[in-house]
């Protein structure tokens, strides 16, 4: 396990987990939660072993926001500079080539709320809370809120989500589209780890390029994802895990994907 002040990493196997533990302060986000997290990611990034992330947070908190204190006394300038520090770093999570799944335990608002929303999907415990209370704030969301919770939810939902400053539970989470599901609170991890476990059993190649696809695809017109999807399929065909994954279907045994 790495353990950094804020963000502890570790493996188990192909699958990662990070956690979020600055828990006087519900696990709210600054620049060192910020800069710790960051560094994370560009580990992940040079680690061509791993299949899936897990993102959650310790305590009774996923992340409760990013830091009022730090915020408050923020110009213009400043502002600009971490709404682009945030945002950025939220992209490459949501760029990772690997599947990434957010664990989310408690509260998840303004930018535990965007951090969720960076990760492929969402499962959620039975304890937590979802919501963009930054209006209330007197500013808008700012880490790609704005962005990311209509593309999941739909516009009209997000608007009155992000207008209103609403919180919302696991439950209506689920119904409108932000979570995938909800489980009790005390399996959230081992529910989610096995979720994981089941995706880094598949051919990661194969995986890979299906979040490819959809990444690609749902940014642009349909014909244009298809044409991608088209690509990454006939690519697919050039690798061992093709091979072997057929092979073992027609043997009738389980494949053993090696990522090649």
């Amino acid at each position: 396990m790495s353990e950094k002040k804020f963000v502890k990493f570790s493996t188990d196997g192909a699958i990662a987990t990070i956690v979020i533990d600055r828990q006087e302060a519900l696990n709210a986000l600054n620049g060192d939660v910020l800069s710790e997290l960051s560094e994370v990611i560009t580990e992940i990034e040079g680690n061509k072993e791993l299949r899936a992330v897990i993102l959650t947070g310790a305590g009774r908190s996923f992340v409760a926001g990013a830091d009022i204190a730090v915020q408050s006394v923020m110009d213009v300038a400043a502002g600009r500079e971490w709404g682009r520090y945030g945002s950025a770093l939220f992209r490459r999570i949501e760029k990772l080539e690997i599947p990434t799944i957010a664990a989310v335990n408690g509260f998840a608002l303004g930018g535990g709320c965007e951090l969720a929303l960076s990760c492929d999907f969402i499962i959620a415990g039975e304890k937590a809370k979802f919501g963009q209370p930054e209006v209330g704030l007197g500013i808008p969301p700012g880490f790609s809120g704005t962005q990311r919770l209509p593309r999941r939810v739909g516009v009209a939902k997000a608007k009155e989500l992000i207008y209103t400053g609403s919180m919302i539970g696991a439950e209506e989470a689920v119904s409108i589209g932000l979570a995938n599901k909800v489980v009790a609170q005390d399996e959230l991890i081992a529910e989610t780890t096995k979720i994981a476990a089941k995706i880094a059993s598949n051919a990661p190649i194969a995986v890979k390029y299906s979040k490819a696809a959809i990444d690609r695809g749902i940014q642009s017109d349909i014909d244009s994802g298809i044409a991608v999807e088209n690509e990454l399929f006939a690519m697919a065909y050039a690798t061992a895990d093709q091979k072997e994954g057929m092979t073992a279907f027609l043997e009738k045994r389980t494949a053993e994907f090696k990522g090649e």
